[in-house]
């Protein structure tokens, strides 16, 4: 039997991970995924193999702000998913807790990486890596980077450390013989395979446990995470994919529109699903003491308008439906007991 082609993905507990290790294994790759501690490589493998067959998967030992662990998780892999990046459910009062181990442990991804002979890694940037200080109405494409000169509503940290780690991963392919592509997903939404979930989610589980009287006037491009994971494998094994970035974005939707999907879906279980839009004054008030809101209130009411039609034209990318998504979260919160 022919021995599997092995790919490493780093953060492999990570939500958009589990997925892309769940696809790699379904179309017969080895896999091997980094772990900032291996203690949890017991219960991902049993999430997991409620899905596929996890024999061709195993994990090693790696943390962004060591060198610890990354020739081993390299070593042997035609491909690499650098999928591993901090993310907090609120802004840090220093950046440099997003920054410092996006950008490092970029690096020390693909020097392990180069030193292995992989022939091509994918890099899991962001649409904050592209749009961000940018607040004239246009059509973002791959071609926009993130403006970090320029005051950023929202996750500024998040932004600045996609944008440092993306461009620093660009920097470091150059004139290599590596091949680099890099997905850039908006908000990613989907069912669980672990129920430790994500932070991007955190506006389905809100809308679910109907503890808020209404939501602020705010929106968002959203993608699945299902789509987000076979955007990966397609720049992975495409050989237009090389060196280029996509845009990996479905439908925009305000947060009052994905409640308005849950509330007939949900109203059999007996859940009080509120589709009232807060006005915006109250929101900025509620922001002073909330750090969560706080991060979003200086963006009430904007829309940014994203092209995926790179990803979809080049590498035949198509996203599912978008109330499909949104529904299929819900349920895979109440299923994992989340909500």
């Amino acid at each position: 039997m022919a021995e599997k082609t092995l790919v490493g993905v780093s953060g492999a507990s990570g939500y958009i991970a589990l997925h892309a290790i769940k696809l790699l294994l379904e179309q017969g790759y080895a896999v091997r995924g980094t772990l900032r501690s291996l203690s949890r490589g017991p219960s991902l493998l049993e999430a997991l193999a409620k899905h596929v067959d996890v024999s061709a998967l195993s994990f090693v030992e790696a943390d962004l702000l060591s060198d610890e662990g990354w020739d081993e998780a390299a070593a042997g892999c035609t491909y690499f998913l650098h999928m591993a990046s901090p993310v907090l459910r609120y802004a840090p009062d220093d950046e440099n807790e997003l920054i410092n181990p996006a950008r490092e442990g970029t690096l020390r991804a693909l020097k392990a990486a180069e030193k292995a002979g992989v022939k091509r890694v994918v890099l899991t940037s962001s649409i904050a890596a592209i749009y961000s200080g940018h607040e004239e109405d246009i059509l973002f494409t791959e071609e926009h980077w993130s403006d970090l000169s320029k005051p950023i509503s929202g996750y500024a940290a998040y932004a600045k450390s996609k944008t440092l780690a993306e461009r620093a991963a660009w920097d470091f392919v150059e004139g290599g013989e590596m091949e680099l592509a890099v997905i850039n997903p908006s908000l990613v939404i989907g069912p669980l395979i672990d129920p430790d979930g994500s932070a991007s989610v955190d506006i389905v589980k809100r809308i679910v446990e109907g503890k808020a009287p209404g939501w602020p006037r705010l929106g968002f491009t959203i993608v699945d995470v299902r789509d987000v994971a076979t955007a990966h494998l397609l720049a992975m094994t495409q050989p237009n994919a090389a060196g280029k970035r996509y845009i990996c974005s479905d439908q925009f939707s305000w947060i009052t529109d994905i409640a308005k999907v849950l509330k007939p879906h949900l109203a059999p279980q007996g859940r009080k699903i509120r589709t009232w839009q807060l006005p915006d004054r109250l929101v900025k008030f509620v922001g002073i003491f909330d750090k969560t809101i706080r991060m979003f209130a200086n963006g009430l009411g904007t829309k940014k308008q994203l092209s995926s039609q790179r990803l979809r034209s080049e590498l035949g990318w198509s996203p599912l439906p978008l109330e499909d998504s949104i529904r299929e979260t819900a349920d895979s919160l109440i299923d994992h007991g989340v909500v």
